[in-house]
């Protein structure tokens, strides 16, 4: 129990001024943390994908390691792993 607070505090730390780039051969798709919700396991996102803005929520899973991630894509067959978004500067 110690571990997985010690874990949400370090995860909370990304909220707001994280972000993620996910590339794809035709074009960037830009994920910025809006929030984490353990209770639920959901994280929520602002999506910035050819230059619309969306803002989405996801079901947060956990591999065989611990790392806890989202799947996106038509298919949801991409994983954003949430250790993965750098802080950007303010």
């Amino acid at each position: 129990m110690k571990n997985q607070v010690q874990n949400e505090n370090e995860i909370r730390e990304y909220l707001m001024f994280s972000e993620f780039e996910l590339s794809d051969v035709d074009y960037d798709v830009t994920f910025d943390i809006v929030d984490i919700d353990f209770w639920y396991e959901t994280v929520t996102v602002a999506i910035t994908d050819n230059g619309k803005i969306t803002q989405d929520t996801y079901q947060l899973m956990q591999d065989k390691d611990g790392r806890l991630y989202f799947e996106y894509g038509r298919f949801y067959e991409k994983k954003v792993y949430i250790d993965e978004f750098y802080k950007c500067e303010e």
